[in-house]
Parts: structure tokens; sequence; C-alpha cells
């Protein structure tokens, strides 16, 4: 077990409640219907994964190369031109 977590837990969890109803969903049977409803989908994600289209150079291909610092760029335009908005209204 990791000594932090990544994410606080949510509500649920920590009351309990979450695996409650998951155990209240496995007595039911619930968990038999949707693993028949949703063999298609996990046969289709199955299937890209073995091609290789969650692979790294094929999620590079999809999305274009990261840039680092993407939304700092716009993060450092918005405080230089609050701060020249900001310098005109003293120097008035």
């Amino acid at each position: 077990m990791k000594l932090f977590r990544y994410r606080k837990p949510s509500i649920n969890t920590v009351l309990g409640i979450t695996k409650t109803k998951k155990q209240i969903k496995r007595s039911m049977g619930i968990y038999k219907i949707t693993k028949i409803t949703n063999a298609p989908k996990n046969f289709q994600r199955r299937m890209l994964n073995k091609v290789g289209y969650y692979s790294e150079p094929a999620k590079i291909w999809r999305n274009g190369i990261r840039r680092p610092g993407g939304c700092m760029v716009s993060l450092v335009g918005l405080i230089i031109s609050v701060s020249m908005l900001i310098k005109g209204f003293i120097n008035k």
C-alpha cells in the first residue's frame, strides 16, 4: 500500500457506501448482465490496444507533440496584460 495517495478519497469511499453498492450489485447479478452488454465495447478496446492505438507514438501522431508549459504561455500573457493595465491606471 502506498504511503500517500495521488488524490484524496471521496466521501462515499470513506463512508463505505461504494463498497456496499458493489456488494449489492454483485449479489443481484447486475455485473453478469453488464459483462454481456459491454462485450462489444470491450472487444473493440482490446483490439485497438493490440494494434497499438493507445501506444505513445500513436497518441503523439493523433494529438501532436505536447509542448512544455502549454497553459503557462496564456497565464504569463494574462499576468503581463493585467500588470500593464494596472500600471496604466496608476500613471494617470
